[in-house]
């Protein structure tokens, strides 16, 4: 960036794609420059994410001064030992459970690193000590407590309700406001408080998966839920539900706890078969503070949120194993929440062709992912390289998602508008057919000055 008095934008990842979210801020003033960026995440679920992943970042890891993380998804934090390999000796900021979740990530992240490596031959993208030395660089900072990054620089954390301990980034330095919202969360949520309302931003970074369209009703995802199960139950089936690990598995361990609980469905096993899951639960019980006022209550009176009589964690490959030898009607919620990797893929290649199991989609499923497959209703489908005829059902529930829809990502940007003070509106961390949908409703409806920027583009935001 040139070197010039005021503050520059750069986009280094996170356009054009859902995935790898990375930019940074350099503001300079008479007494120097302070060099700063927003999230380090993975590319992912795309042909080009591993070259992308494995390419020089396009500035000098060693002249960041800070590292600022909305939250703990790997296609924001993913990175972050890389770019400590490649020379960052800044300080990383996140709220507490972003930095405990992120712990748990990066355990999971490096079997599957020194694994993929271990296939292809070529060097891990990072190792164990990359990890340990970013996460002895990363410090936490709570929510509404404003912290000086020098320069004249201050920064400010904001709940977006994306995901436990998910914050929106507000950049001042006393003249210019800058925002960057990460996810911003599907409001109101089961288990996290309501998005935040930004009133008096200038410049807006902003996530855009579902920029182009909308979630049903909360009231009919909750049905529909419900009627996957009784299905499954009257008719003796197996369901099977690729869920993320962080997040999507919560809101369903805590939506079959009420069905099972208040006695509107019988009780069957259902088999938490993913290590990462329990362990993030276990961190969502930890923070249970983070959460919304009616489910703390219902902890304080009593109830295990995430539990239920028959659900059965099996964090052992040889429990998960076991599993089959349960007899139908069962259910089984396993990871990776696209199909891309973990053990749900076996279930699902041992499935995948009976009549008498329910694959049930609950999140969005990135282009080229067996979950997108299976959602755009392929027939035959390659399960670890071998054609797999679909027989099972494929039921797709779109409002479990974490992310705001379209309606609501034009609300959120009208309410940050009506201030006066915003300038302009980026759309990133979106296919480019939906970055550019929300883009035209936001100038069409709101008459905002909104732009769906290039990778590697510089903007001055002065």
């Amino acid at each position: 960036m040139e070197n010039q008095n005021g503050i520059k934008l750069k986009f280094c990842g996170g356009t054009g794609a859902v995935t790898g979210a990375n930019y940074l801020l350099e503001s300079t003033d008479g007494g120097g420059s302070i060099k700063i960026l927003i999230d380090c995440g993975l590319m992912q679920g795309t042909s080009i994410a591993d070259a992308f992943n494995r390419e020089p970042f396009p500035y000098n890891p060693a002249e960041i001064d800070y590292l600022l993380v909305t939250h703990a998804h790997m296609d924001h934090i993913g990175r972050i030992p890389k770019l400590v390999h490649d020379g960052f000796k800044g300080k990383i900021i996140s709220t507490p459970p972003t930095k405990d979740l992120s712990v748990i990530l990066y355990e999971d992240a490096l079997k599957i690193i020194d694994s993929d490596a271990r296939k292809s031959g070529i060097s891990a993208l990072y190792d164990k000590n990359d990890v340990e030395n970013a996460l002895g660089l990363w410090e936490v900072l709570e929510y509404h407590k404003p912290f000086g990054l020098g320069h004249g620089i201050s920064i400010y954390l904001r709940d977006s309700g994306h995901i436990l301990g998910s914050s929106m980034i507000e950049v001042n330095d006393g003249k210019t406001k800058t925002v960057f919202t990460g996810d911003l969360g599907n409001s109101p949520s089961l288990l996290l408080n309501d998005t935040e309302e930004i009133k008096d931003a200038n410049y807006i970074i902003m996530e855009s998966v579902y920029g182009d369209r909308n979630h049903e009703p909360k009231e009919e995802r909750k049905n529909k839920l419900k009627e996957v199960i009784k299905d499954t139950i009257v008719n003796n089936k197996l369901l099977i539900i690729p869920a993320f690990s962080l997040e999507r598995t919560q809101m369903l361990l805590y939506e079959m706890n009420g069905f099972f609980e208040n006695h509107e469905l019988s009780q069957i096993p259902v088999f938490l078969d993913s290590p990462l899951a329990i362990k993030i639960t276990q961190i969502y019980q930890k923070y249970s503070s983070y959460l919304n006022a009616t489910v703390q209550q219902e902890i304080k009176d009593g109830d295990d949120v995430f539990n239920f009589p028959r659900l059965k964690a099996t964090p052992f490959s040889r429990e998960s194993e076991k599993i089959d030898r349960t007899a139908n009607p069962k259910i089984i919620i396993a990871g990776s929440g696209m199909s891309n990797g973990g053990r749900v893929v076996h279930h699902e290649k041992d499935h995948v062709g009976d009549k008498n199991a329910t694959i049930l989609l609950v999140g969005y499923q990135s282009v080229g992912t067996l979950g997108r497959h299976l959602e755009d209703g392929e027939k035959v489908v390659k399960i670890y390289g071998e054609d797999m005829q679909v027989r099972a059902s494929i039921i797709k529930i779109e409002g479990y998602s974490s992310h705001k829809d379209s309606d609501h990502l034009v609300g959120f940007v009208e309410t940050a508008s009506q201030s006066g003070t915003l300038k302009k509106v980026f759309t990133v961390m979106g296919e480019p057919k939906s970055s550019l949908f929300l883009v035209q409703r936001l100038r069409d409806e709101l008459n905002v000055n909104a732009v769906y920027p290039e990778l590697n583009s510089i903007v001055d935001l002065n």
